[in-house]
C-alpha cells in the first residue's frame, strides 16, 4: 500500500515541476497583474453574495408581549390612522414603503405576542428578518420587565439570530401615559435584568444531551452585560401610536419611520 502511494504521488512530480518552471519564466509584472484580477473577481463574487443574502432578507419583523402595542404601531405605519386592534393569533405581514428618497420597500411582519405562540413564529420568519422592531409597553414595564427581558433573552440567544446580526429597534411605546419610562430607564433594567439571565442560565443544570442546542452565550463573559457587547446595533426610541387625549389623535412615531428608512 505504501509503494502504491508513493508511485501515485510521484506521478505528479513532472506535472508540478512543469507548473512551477512556467510561473518562473512568466514576467513578474503579468504574473502580478494577473493575481490582482483573480483577487478582485474573487472579492466582486463575495460581495455579490452577501449583498444578494441581505435583499432577501427584506422583513422587519415586529415583536413583544401582548397589548404592548404591536399591531396598532405596524397599522399606523402602514396607514398612518387609528385602527382598533385585538390580540393577533397569527403573523400579519404588509409591503411598506420606507420614508425616504429612494422609494424602496420593506416587508413589515407582526408576529403574535401571546406566550403560547411567540416562539412558533419566531421560528418561522427569523431567517427572513432584516431587522426586528422590538415594542415595550413603557407604561407597564415595571412589572412586565421580567417577560419583557426572558423574550429579549430569547432573540439575542438564538443562534440563527445572532449570524445574521439584524439591527434591533426597541420601540418604548405608550410615552403619551403619564406613567411610562423613558427609554433611557428602560435600557438600565434591561440591561440589569438580562445579566441577571444569563447568571441563572448559566448555573442551571443541562438534563438533556443538546438541550442548549441553537443557544448562544449573551454578551462577554466576566463583565456585566449592556448592549454594546452585542454582534448587532440596538438602538432604544421613545414613540406613542396613540395621541393621550383621543384614540385615534395623532400618533408620535416619526422616529420609528426614520430607523426603518436607515434600513435600506
Amino acid at each position: 500500500m505504501a509503494e502504491a502511494a508513493v508511485q501515485n504521488d510521484s506521478r505528479w512530480l513532472p506535472d508540478l515541476e512543469f507548473i512551477k518552471q512556467e510561473l518562473q519564466r512568466q514576467d513578474p509584472t503579468l504574473l502580478s497583474v494577473g493575481i490582482a484580477l483573480i483577487v478582485v473577481l474573487l472579492s466582486f463574487v463575495l460581495w455579490k453574495i452577501l449583498r444578494g443574502s441581505r435583499i432577501s432578507r427584506r422583513a422587519v419583523l415586529l415583536v413583544g408581549l401582548c397589548d404592548s402595542g404591536k399591531t396598532l404601531l405596524f397599522n399606523r405605519l402602514l396607514t398612518g390612522t387609528y385602527k382598533k386592534t385585538q390580540t393577533s393569533i397569527t403573523a400579519n405581514s404588509a409591503a411598506y414603503k420606507v420614508k425616504s428618497d429612494k422609494g424602496t420597500s420593506l416587508t413589515l411582519v407582526d408576529l403574535p405576542g401571546h406566550e403560547s405562540l411567540r416562539h412558533q413564529f419566531l421560528e418561522q420568519y427569523k431567517a427572513s428578518a432584516r431587522a426586528l422592531l422590538f415594542v415595550v409597553d413603557s407604561s407597564a414595564f415595571q412589572r412586565e420587565v421580567k417577560e419583557v427581558a426572558e423574550l429579549l433573552y430569547q432573540l439575542l440567544t438564538d443562534v440563527a439570530v445572532l449570524k445574521n446580526a439584524p439591527p434591533i429597534l426597541i420601540a418604548c411605546n405608550k410615552q403619551d401615559i403619564s406613567m411610562a419610562k423613558s427609554a433611557k430607564l428602560v435600557q438600565q433594567q434591561l440591561e440589569k435584568e438580562l445579566n441577571t439571565l444569563r447568571v441563572t442560565r448559566s448555573a442551571a443544570p443541562t438534563t438533556l444531551e443538546g438541550s442548549n442546542s441553537g443557544v448562544a452565550q449573551l454578551g462577554k463573559k466576566g463583565k456585566d452585560f449592556d448592549f454594546t457587547q452585542l454582534p448587532m446595533k440596538v438602538k432604544f426610541l421613545e414613540c406613542s401610536t396613540h395621541d393621550s387625549k383621543e384614540e385615534d389623535g395623532d400618533a408620535n412615531i416619526s422616529n420609528v419611520e426614520g430607523w426603518l428608512a436607515k434600513l435600506v
